[in-house]
């Protein structure tokens, strides 16, 4: 089943760090298996979202994904980071797509 590491920017504290970080951390994960589908700040926020850089990375299993995260090249990257960043982290697992109901 695939799953999805998502990281939110709460507060950038240090932007060289951050770039620092993405310089390790994409390759990294790249390596890893991860696909990156989104990364940027919100289009839109509803309810109490919140106008934020986003991160979401597919990768083919939750194992995988927290393989990923514990690889001496994400390690190097969080490293890197330090305290350049108050993130939110964390792998959900995917789940299987809907299927149409039949009608008649």
């Amino acid at each position: 089943m695939t799953a999805y590491w998502i990281n939110s920017y709460l507060e950038v504290t240090d932007a060289e760090k951050v770039k620092a970080y993405a310089e390790l951390a994409g390759p990294a994960i790249l390596a890893a298996g991860g696909t990156f589908l989104a990364r940027s700040t919100a289009a839109a926020t509803f309810e109490a979202g919140r106008e934020q850089r986003t991160v979401v990375i597919e990768f083919p299993t939750v194992d995988a994904a927290i393989a990923a995260h514990a690889s001496p090249g994400y390690q190097e990257a969080l490293a890197a980071l330090g305290d350049g960043a108050v993130r939110d982290m964390r792998i959900v697992e995917g789940i299987e797509p809907a299927t149409p109901v039949d009608r008649p």
